[in-house]
């Protein structure tokens, strides 16, 4: 009888793997059929135009605004009834990230717009449809994330997995299309530069898309058109942080959560300062670096050695100082003995995942530069400055993902409300002897009135009485045994406690640093500062066009990986 029952629980359960799996096929042919149509405009394939592109993505997010539109108002339907949430996904501060981001897509998608109407005589429709198309997606898929990022579904699931994972792979797209236009404006910009280098056996082809009409206004096509190769790394870093909200919905529909109430992390910037300050040196120093480094690379071949001598310099420093506040933190957890949260958790599986995912990145570079560095056969003098700066980004990468993985897989230390200092008032002499959290009973007065007794506070070992005169000294003495044995008590626990104080206060202030840190390290290649285009030394060994594919492959998961490190960092100082 027994199985008999069991069996419609374990068969019922096939439909939704089926579902999941079938899901799951559709959103990578989707992204698959994206992918090359957006290859084959990139390598100007005969008969594939920009416009078939646009129109692919155009479909495609309408059929995401339809699906969010239903669900929204299936939503309405049933607010009253109760539905579970995930408590660990769609953090505030996520939100509020993918929102600022989502801000300036919104500004590059009104450039976007004013460049189409200056162009308007000789661009396609489809480029005037897009933007405007895609503004109001933004507007409500951040909506839809910040009502329904933490909604494990449980009715219609087969039916919302498919409109989930669809919507996951359309922001995957959204975010290739992106990599795509501002790599290609960034390896144009690399291609001339190379020349006030000396690299002047390198065939320079410049890949143009440009409109070929005349602007109606020229100076707002010039701001316009500068002005969105500016905005692409926030567009971006949005359609990857939509698309990893999603799938973390995704895998929540059907899922059996345990309902607890998770204790709230808010984040405080006391007992961070030092923290604070130095990662804001390193942030100013950065945008300084970053700013001479656009200026003066490509002015000569003078000024671009010093230009990539001096990013080499301040990389190798800020990496070295991140390697150490990582070794410091994970030797801190090393000397705790705090047990690890094993449970369930999507999001949590998701960015440990991204985390080690994206840092292939950066290691297939850095192993890149150091494999040109080896067998180049003649070594300008800022070149060898990339082998250190090769080796730290590993070893940096490595050690940080450790400690952030650390980080959020660890229990946070539960404090009990009920702890407090209590005070008893001994009858006999009327002092006070203070209370330490360990020790919870309370003295009541009345059995103590009618027993002639206080209660036993001490493990059972010190107690006080009334005593007539004659025990006046011993009594005395049992006081001041008491008051020694408590203050030595107290001592202890406040001893452990400032230990404990001063490690958390170390772990805030580092993952403080490093998060500044990491938002440093994403501004260079984010707006055109890439010194693995710049230096020269690895096209030669590897050849131009394969280096170039190498590093545009590369590239946007590296700058993903600092965004994202960033973003674990904020949770793990809220956390901590």
């Amino acid at each position: 009888m027994e199985q008999a029952a069991g069996c419609p629980a374990v068969g019922g359960s096939y439909p939704q793997k089926n579902a999941e799996i079938l899901s799951s096929q559709y959103g990578i042919n989707l992204f698959l059929a994206g992918l090359l149509l957006t290859f084959a405009w990139a390598v100007h394939a005969v008969g594939i135009s920009k416009s078939h592109l646009l129109s692919y993505l155009i479909t495609l997010m309408l059929i995401q605004l339809l699906w969010m539109l239903w669900y929204l108002c299936r939503s309405c339907t049933q607010r009253r009834l109760i539905q579970d949430k995930d408590t660990h996904a769609g953090a505030r501060w996520l939100k509020c990230g993918i929102t600022l981001f989502a801000v300036i897509t919104l500004i590059l998608d009104s450039f976007k717009i004013g460049y189409y109407i200056d162009f308007s005589n000789c661009l396609s429709p489809t480029e005037g449809i897009f933007p405007v198309t895609h503004a109001v997606h933004t507007i409500l898929q951040v909506y839809f994330l910040w009502c329904h990022a933490k909604d494990v579904i449980q009715s219609f699931k087969t039916l919302e997995r498919f409109g989930v994972i669809h919507s996951v792979f359309t922001n995957l797209l959204l975010w290739t299309n992106g990599v795509l236009t501002e790599s290609k404006h960034q390896l144009n910009e690399h291609k001339e530069r190379l020349i006030t280098l000396g690299f002047g056996n390198i065939t320079i082809v410049l890949d143009d898309h440009a409109p070929q009409c005349n602007c109606t206004t020229t100076t707002l096509c010039s701001i316009f058109s500068q002005g969105i190769y500016y905005l692409y790394p926030f567009n971006i870093e949005y359609h990857i942080l939509a698309s990893t909200m999603l799938y973390v919905l995704w895998k929540n529909i059907g899922r059996k959560v345990e309902h607890h109430q998770q204790n709230k992390t808010p984040f405080k910037f006391h007992g961070i300062t030092v923290g604070m300050i130095f990662g804001l040196i390193v942030l100013t120093s950065t945008i300084a670096v970053v700013v001479v480094y656009l200026i003066q690379i490509g002015g000569s071949k003078v000024k671009s050695e010093l230009a990539l001598t001096m990013f080499y310099l301040h990389a190798i420093f800020v990496l070295a100082l991140m390697c150490t506040a990582g070794i410091v933190a994970l030797l801190i957890y090393r000397l705790e003995d705090r047990s690890l949260d094993n449970s369930k958790n999507p999001a949590r599986k998701l960015d440990a995942e991204l985390l080690v995912g994206t840092a292939a990145g950066s290691w297939l570079l850095s192993w890149g530069s150091i494999l040109a560095i080896i067998c180049a056969q003649s070594h300008p003098k800022y070149t060898w400055y990339n082998l250190p700066y090769s080796v730290l980004v590993i070893i940096e990468k490595y050690i940080q993902n450790l400690f952030i993985i650390e980080s959020i897989h660890r229990e946070q230390e539960k404090v009990n409300d009920d702890i407090k200092t209590l005070r008893i008032v001994t009858i006999s002499r009327g002092t006070t002897l203070p209370l330490t959290p360990l020790y919870k009973e309370i003295y009541n007065g009345g059995a103590a009135r009618d027993s002639g007794d206080i209660p036993c506070l001490f493990k059972g070992n010190i107690c006080g009485r009334e005593n007539d005169g004659a025990g006046v000294a011993k009594e005395e003495t049992s006081q001041d045994n008491s008051l020694v044995m408590h203050s030595a008590s107290d001592f202890s626990f406040c001893s452990r406690n400032s230990v404990t104080n001063n490690k958390r206060r170390i772990l805030k202030n580092i993952a403080a640093f490093l998060f500044l840190c990491n938002l440093s390290l994403w501004i260079p290649p984010a707006f055109g500062c890439r010194p693995e285009y710049d230096n020269g030394l690895e096209e030669i060994v590897f050849g131009f066009e394969p280096w170039i594919i190498v590093v545009n492959l590369a590239m946007p998961f590296s700058i993903f990986y600092r965004m994202h490190s960033a973003a674990s960092l904020f949770e793990v100082n809220c956390k901590t």
